[in-house]
């Protein structure tokens, strides 16, 4: 699979409802051919957060956590974000502190910055299957995945027979009983 150069930048406009069923078909077509599944997060703004989170962590309920790392990433390192963001980077930082706030592919650069992993992105887009995105500093072999339904929504991804439950409270329960029943 080849990816696209990653070139940080901001949600775009929110497709039709035809582009997203279209759009939608082609990520499921992406998933199946690749061998991958979905761990479906919660679409309340924060998916992006709760997606890496759930990569990170085994959970998305880390995902306030992720959010402040990735925007301390962005306060401390202005240089490396500002010339991505349309419109006054403060106005962009104190939007981005704001727990529903859609996360964007400046986010995305900041939480590999941040954490030091790559990224890799299997996208719906037309023209792009996956964007892979590389840390300035890489500070550990793991690598991230997640799934982006363009402009709609990010999932966490695994490959198909090494999806941990999705189903949070069972994983709780599992954790602490150890089994899965």
């Amino acid at each position: 699979m080849i990816s696209a150069p990653h070139v940080p930048r901001t949600n775009g406009d929110i497709p039709s409802v035809d582009e997203a069923t279209s759009d939608h078909q082609r990520l499921l077509d992406r998933l199946q051919l690749y061998n991958l599944v979905e761990c479906k997060v919660q679409g309340d703004g924060n998916c992006q957060f709760r997606a890496l989170s759930d990569q990170l962590y085994r959970t998305p309920e880390h995902h306030k956590s992720v959010r402040r790392q990735v925007v301390n990433q962005l306060k401390s390192h202005p240089e490396m974000y500002e010339g991505y963001v349309p419109m006054d980077y403060g106005d962009y930082l104190k939007k981005m502190s704001k727990s529903g706030e859609w996360g964007d592919h400046v986010t995305l650069q900041a939480a590999a910055d941040s954490y030091g992993v790559k990224i890799f992105v299997l996208t719906s887009f037309k023209d792009t299957c996956s964007i892979e995105i590389l840390p300035k500093v890489q500070k550990s072999e793991r690598v991230i995945f997640l799934s982006f339904w363009a402009e709609v929504h990010y999932n966490s991804i695994y490959p198909r027979g090494e999806l941990p439950p999705c189903d949070y409270k069972r994983k709780k329960r599992w954790w602490i009983f150890g089994n899965k029943n």
